[in-house]
């Protein structure tokens, strides 16, 4: 019997797998609006934070748009931090460079990550690698108005609200999620409620409004890193001040 060789019998055999091979489900684009309501003659345009959380336990698939990305920065400079908010993926190493001519201490004691980073001076920079998910305030410890939030994610699928009030969190494959919400001042219950089970699909990629009232707005207050409040600063050089 002869032996049968070549393309003339792999390649139906190639084309048929091909034919049947699963389809890669195509990533959906999730929107949202945020509303803000406010008795102030200036609203408060701070952003929002939402991520979805697989509800599965079958681990995120990567996306297209986590490509490697080099290490994320929380500049001081002009007395404060900037970005005001930093949302990273866990793992995510932030450097803080400090761009003032004087000394800056920056220390986070609230959920998340927790750390010191000592007194250091202008010009120099210090990283922190952020491997716990949560929700990091960061401070000055000599400049009590110096402030920061950083979110630290566990899923990849997150968004933040512009200016306009929208939101986009792409490439999130169809599936159950565990839609949660985080906005400076927003009262711990207002978020809880904001909270829900979402399902996604190519006909099902809109979150809604989200509604945020700030008349009972929470502004964090916070004391030094050793629990105490802060002294008054006594510099004789307003462009330098120097440690204590």
């Amino acid at each position: 019997m002869p032996r049968l060789t070549g393309p003339s019998v792999w390649t139906p055999v190639v084309a048929l797998l091909v034919a049947f091979a699963p389809v890669p489900l195509q990533g959906v684009t999730v929107s949202g609006r945020v509303l803000v309501i406010s008795r102030a003659k200036k609203p408060d345009n701070s952003p929002a934070v939402v991520w979805l959380t697989p509800m599965s336990v079958t681990p995120a698939p990567a996306r297209a748009s986590d490509a490697p990305h080099p290490p994320f920065r929380l500049v001081q400079k002009h007395k404060q931090f900037q970005p005001h908010l930093l949302v990273v993926p866990i793992g995510a190493v932030v450097e803080f460079p400090n761009l003032d001519p004087l000394f800056h201490n920056v220390f986070s004691l609230f959920d998340g990550e927790r750390f010191d980073l000592g007194l250091y001076e202008a010009g120099s920079t210090r990283t922190v690698r952020f491997d716990r998910p949560g929700i990091c305030y960061i401070f000055c410890n000599i400049h009590p108005a110096m402030s920061a939030v950083i979110i630290v994610m566990k899923t990849p699928y997150y968004g933040v609200s512009n200016l306009a009030g929208e939101i986009s969190v792409p490439d999130v494959p169809p599936g159950r999620y565990r839609l949660e919400v985080w906005r400076e001042g927003t009262l711990p219950e207002e978020l809880k409620n904001l909270s829900r089970e979402i399902t996604v699909s190519p006909d099902s990629s809109f979150l809604g409004t989200l509604h945020f009232d700030d008349s009972g707005r929470n502004i964090l207050a916070h004391k030094n890193k050793y629990g105490r409040d802060y002294d008054e600063p006594a510099s004789p050089n307003p462009l330098y001040e120097y440690p204590r």
